[in-house]
């Protein structure tokens, strides 16, 4: 349920979060990630806490801090845009260049939809920057990182775009219900936390529900030395 350990010290752990699970419980209740939390207390008197979220249907590498100092630094340094953060999407449609930057203000749709966004000239603002991993049979690879870190982002963008993530429900051409998962992974986070340290890249290995568009853009596997 909670994924792999993928990092731990003192200050941190990094799990690698399974799509299709809520990191914390929303307001109609249901089991989320941190009902699991004291499972990875290793010791501490108190369980960790999320330092940031990633969407209920986005896998890959999940921050959290160990005790409440650690969680303020960290609270800091993602704030500050500090923390280094790629994601890999598979994407729908034609990506004509190899990198580039989005550059798309973000506001809220309505009160009613919650958390759904659209493009907002007076919103806030929003930055991602993107490069082709691969290409295939009408998909794109793309390692994209947020600059800012605005609630579904990379999935705004890609579909303003249009090439709509894989899978998206939402913003992208998947159907409601009974679609594909969404193809998108927090892939590696670089986290510069320690002072005398130099910065470390943590990695969550691709999902199996992504493997195989993948494949057919050109990922080869986790020896594939084009990944970040």
């Amino acid at each position: 349920m909670l994924g792999r350990l993928l990092y731990r010290d003192g200050l941190m752990l990094v799990i690698d979060k399974p799509a299709g699970f809520a990191v914390h419980r929303g307001p109609k209740g249901g089991e989320s990630l941190e009902d699991h939390f004291d499972a990875l207390r290793f010791g501490l008197p108190r369980a960790p806490a999320l330092a940031h979220r990633l969407d209920r249907d986005t896998s890959g590498c999940l921050v959290l801090g160990r005790h409440r100092k650690a969680l303020a630094l960290l609270g800091k340094l993602f704030k500050q845009g500090k923390i280094g953060k790629t994601y890999w999407a598979v994407v729908e449609g034609t990506v004509d260049a190899d990198t580039g930057q989005i550059d798309i203000a973000l506001g809220k749709l309505d009160e009613s939809r919650g958390w759904w966004m659209k493009p907002d000239p007076h919103g806030q603002p929003a930055v991602t920057t993107w490069k082709v991993m691969g290409r295939g049979g009408g998909l794109a690879w793309l390692a994209l990182e947020p600059l800012t870190g605005r609630t579904h982002q990379l999935r705004v963008h890609c579909a303003e775009m249009g090439w709509p993530i894989l899978g998206d429900n939402i913003y992208g051409r998947a159907p409601r219900t009974g679609g594909p998962p969404l193809h998108l992974h927090s892939r590696e986070i670089v986290v510069p936390i320690f002072k005398n340290k130099p910065q470390f890249a943590v990695t969550a290995p691709v999902p199996a529900h992504m493997r195989e568009a993948l494949a057919a853009c050109g990922w080869t596997g986790e020896t594939n030395k084009a990944s970040p």
